[in-house]
């Protein structure tokens, strides 16, 4: 998609950089010359991802963090700042998940996924604040999930946090416009991640994902490279117009009625 180093200079702190899509971006932006901190609470897989960043021609850097604890997230930002003197770009990738109908998630449940997902993006956003307030420039990524403007039976919890971090990515924007820190998200649909299908949905993997294919009108699942090409236009000067916005990448499956038989026409 880009040839040039667009992010030559730039610094970028993704949370959940270890591993699926989180991992994907971290390797993407420092292909275009960002230098990447890499955030999360597992430090091995954080330190292989690094070490494959580093491996691949990239520059990064991994800080063990737990994103529900403010204090964390604060020393991830020093850290970021300590080692490459500011910081340009947050990806608020942490998230957590799992299927469960309403009235049989606890109260533990609920708590900890809104506590990952809402309060963990607030608290990454805030802890970052201070030093694009200073630079006068930031870009703030946050993931969200197609969801977030529907109905997801089974995860209630998720759906109602990543609605709130829609919420506070148009707050924020507004809010933040006037230090030059753009606010933005995306909302990807279904791209596989290690253990998506059997933590999501019961049954035989290879069979549910299938099924998910026949549900998106272009007939597959997300590419990570898709969803780490679109953020990296999002965060770059070529979507300076951009704020307060949240931009769907699913495939068309948004607008896709579940009754209706595509392969029939």
């Amino acid at each position: 998609m880009f040839r040039d180093r667009i992010f030559e200079g730039k610094v970028a702190v993704i949370t959940g950089g270890g591993s699926g899509l989180g991992k994907s971006f971290a390797r993407r932006f420092a292909e275009l010359g960002a230098r990447t901190v890499l955030a999360s609470r597992g430090l091995e897989r954080l330190t292989a991802a690094r070490d494959q960043i580093v491996a691949e021609g990239g520059e990064a850097i991994a800080v063990a963090a737990d994103v529900r604890k403010p204090e964390d997230v604060e020393a991830v930002m020093r850290a970021a700042h300590d080692a490459y003197g500011r910081i340009d770009i947050l990806i608020n990738n942490a998230a957590g998940n799992f299927l469960c109908p309403a009235e049989k998630l606890s109260s533990n449940g609920w708590r900890s996924v809104v506590d990952i997902v809402l309060n963990g993006t607030f608290f990454c956003s805030r802890a970052a604040f201070p030093y694009m307030q200073e630079q006068k420039s930031g870009r703030i990524l946050n993931i969200l999930a197609t969801y977030a403007f529907g109905a997801s039976p089974g995860t209630v919890h998720s759906a109602s946090a990543k609605a709130g971090v829609l919420a506070m990515t148009r707050t924020l924007a507004v809010e933040w416009a006037r230090y030059g820190i753009l606010v933005k998200a995306i909302a990807p649909g279904f791209f596989p991640t290690p253990g998506a299908a059997e933590r999501l949905w019961p049954g035989d993997p290879e069979e549910q994902l299938a099924r998910m294919r026949r549900t998106v009108p272009v007939g597959r699942t997300g590419e990570h490279a898709e969803l780490a090409n679109l953020a990296a236009y999002l965060c770059s000067d070529y979507a300076n117009y951009i704020t307060g916005e949240a931009v769907v990448i699913d495939g068309g499956m948004s607008w896709n009625h579940p009754l209706f038989e595509w392969e029939k026409l």
